[in-house]
């Protein structure tokens, strides 16, 4: 996968396609200062270079009637790379752990965990996480509410001058 080197341009469109990615690619070469078709090619490029990984819709978890967001710190026996990949492996399987990281520290993985109801959350951490292979411990923590959820990262549009050519 070749990279291609990000200058102002670049930048823009990954910025303006990370806030909408419905947007047309005649809005998106407007926005960047740009025509139509150099626009369509440099998104490709930038797709083909592994900078947009793909696009999806936002879903309102609780319209769908998911009313609880649990973050689990879980712990591990061993730390062993067999042994995280098959935690890992595992964690993959299951639709309702919506994000997986592994950390340093005191807490080997952090799961996002989104259920229905606290009752079900339950049925998922004593059925199937706290009964996984390996699994020592896991801490539970409630979502009460989320004050701020952004995708993406925090990429600047604009650099100082003679930053593009870096």
């Amino acid at each position: 996968m070749q990279r291609v080197k990000l200058d102002r341009i670049d930048r823009r469109i990954l910025s303006d396609l990370q806030t909408d990615g419905r947007m047309t690619n005649v809005e998106l070469a407007r926005r960047a200062g740009i025509s139509a078709p150099p626009c369509l090619r440099r998104v490709r490029a930038l797709e083909d270079s592994g900078y947009i990984k793909g696009y999806h819709a936002e879903l309102d978890p609780g319209t769908l009637g998911f009313h609880v967001t649990v973050f689990a710190h879980v712990g591990l026996n061993s730390q062993a790379e067999p042994d995280l990949k098959a935690f890992e492996d595992l964690v993959s399987q299951w639709p309702e752990v919506r994000e997986c990281h592994m950390l340093a520290g005191e807490t080997d993985f952090l799961l996002k965990v989104v259920e229905q109801d606290w009752d079900s959350y339950q049925s998922f951490l004593t059925e199937r996480l706290t009964a996984a292979p390996n699994v020592n411990h896991v801490k539970s923590a409630l979502a009460v509410r989320t004050a701020k959820n952004r995708p993406g990262v925090p990429l600047a549009v604009h650099v100082p001058d003679g930053e593009d050519d870096k």
